[in-house]
């Protein structure tokens, strides 16, 4: 298998953290949907991050249904909760990750792909309050007791999502979320910031290089 995109998106980070804790091998290729964006065509003609090549070369986008094919191969090894009130809880975290990922990446795309001038603050407003909300409902999450862990003390689905959210949000649009604010979700996104599967896929331009297949 191989993963493309830059790993200074939270969803090819997701998928490339996941993918180590599920035990399976595969190659990354770091190509921008900017910067690289000829070289990404011949993979992908639509352009987007994560996608991921099978081994039969079919090509897969979408972080989420990437993941989900990812759980099928590792089988009966999985990043969900087996029991359905854990489950619901760990599906719930990951849908509240992942819309604070996709507000934070409007917020970050408001303001450098416009020009300053055409900035449009009724909008920015808006994808900051649907930000915070996110965040809001993260950090209560974080006070339920096992949450974000499985009955193997590996980190679930929501977990991982939720951490590499809270990361990307810091990196990228901090004033938005200030982690003051978020204490539970700052402290919870420290401690899996120092996982192997974290470290060798570390926010940024770089190349994922886990040290083995194994996961956490």
């Amino acid at each position: 298998m191989k993963l493309v995109g830059m790993l200074d998106s939270p969803y090819v980070r997701r998928v490339a953290i996941s993918l180590q804790m599920l035990g399976l091998r595969f190659e990354h290729e770091s190509l921008s949907v900017f910067r690289h964006m000829e070289a990404f065509r011949q993979i992908n003609p639509v352009i987007k991050v994560p996608t991921m090549v099978c081994d039969d070369g079919t090509v897969l986008l979408d972080s989420t249904l990437i993941l989900e094919y990812a759980e099928s191969v590792a089988h009966p090894r999985s990043l969900r909760p087996a029991q359905a009130d854990a489950l619901v809880r760990d599906l719930r975290l990951t849908g509240l990750a992942l819309a604070a990922c996709e507000k934070s990446v409007q917020i970050v795309y408001e303001h450098m792909l416009r020009p300053p001038e055409k900035l449009h603050a009724p909008w920015l407003e808006r994808v900051t309050d649907q930000l915070r909300a996110a965040c809001d409902a993260m950090e209560k999450e974080m006070d339920r007791p096992q949450a974000t862990v499985l009955e193997s003390g590996a980190l679930s689905q929501g977990g991982i999502t939720a951490a590499v959210a809270w990361h990307f949000i810091q990196a990228m649009t901090a004033d938005a979320a200030p982690k003051e604010r978020y204490l539970l979700l700052q402290a919870f996104s420290l401690e899996a910031e120092k996982l192997p599967a974290f470290r060798a896929a570390p926010h940024g331009e770089g190349v994922c290089r886990p040290a083995e297949s194994s996961g956490d």
